[in-house]
């Protein structure tokens, strides 16, 4: 009769599962990657972030040693736009928009990118226009996400990110660390990526996937041809 009760009180628990009040079997701590090499949770990671389409992605990073700030929107079209800021560089932005890239930027910036020639004055205020076939791959989502190079990775011990339980996933190789933190609930997207070396740590965070962008190209009247700015 014990056992006849006992039965009884489990299937009355997973009834009432069933409206919603309370959870007959707790698979919260279940691992979706469980059995899985970490190159392959890597690869779903890849999978599952391009898929998305659009996402925004903003950080810190070193340049030449120093800091650097990025926010970056890439769209589903491959068009992007962004913005870079360090206080030795200046501030830069970027548009990629039919496979074109646009850059502009401040007084700073522009004395850092051309080494002080005259060229900075003939765009201040103004975007520049990459020629065809030299474009930008700040937002190339293959660069982003280091697809080709997310072999030999290890498995480390799960944590999260802004609240969300991720897998962590670590690849160590010529004095520079790589750590890349991939979503348990839901769709397996890469949360975040950090990275270690000799110039110093750098972090990149990835939210809002699946949301629009819309992007478009700077106005006419306000874009420069690279092509005559050469010899300035």
């Amino acid at each position: 009769m014990a056992a006849n009760r006992n039965l009884l009180a489990a299937a009355a628990a997973c009834a009432v599962a069933v409206v919603g009040i309370t959870g007959c079997n707790d698979d919260g701590d279940k691992d979706p990657f469980e059995g899985m090499s970490a190159d392959k949770i890597a690869q779903k990671a890849i999978t599952a972030s391009k898929g998305a389409g659009s996402f925004k992605v903003s950080g810190t990073g070193n340049e030449n040693g120093k800091a650097v700030k990025v926010d970056f929107a890439v769209a589903k079209s491959e068009d992007c736009q962004g913005k870079t800021r360090s206080a030795t560089g200046g501030t830069g932005e970027i548009i990629v928009s039919g496979g074109t890239s646009y850059i502009k930027g401040d007084d700073k910036f522009w004395e850092n990118a051309t080494r002080g020639s005259s060229m900075g004055d003939k765009v201040e205020g103004r975007w520049m226009k990459l020629p065809e076939g030299q474009q930008n791959k700040t937002c190339d989502k293959d660069v982003m996400f280091e697809s080709t190079k997310l072999k030999g990775l290890k498995r480390e011990k799960d944590a999260e990110v802004d609240g969300d339980k991720v897998a962590v996933l670590t690849r160590a190789k010529n004095g520079k660390t790589v750590t890349y933190y991939v979503a348990m609930d839901g769709k397996p997207y890469f949360l975040r990526i950090d990275k270690k070396d000799s110039e110093g740590p750098a972090k990149m965070t990835f939210t809002d996937y699946g949301s629009p962008v819309t992007v478009k190209a700077p106005p006419a009247g306000q874009v420069v041809e690279q092509k005559d700015l050469m010899g300035s």
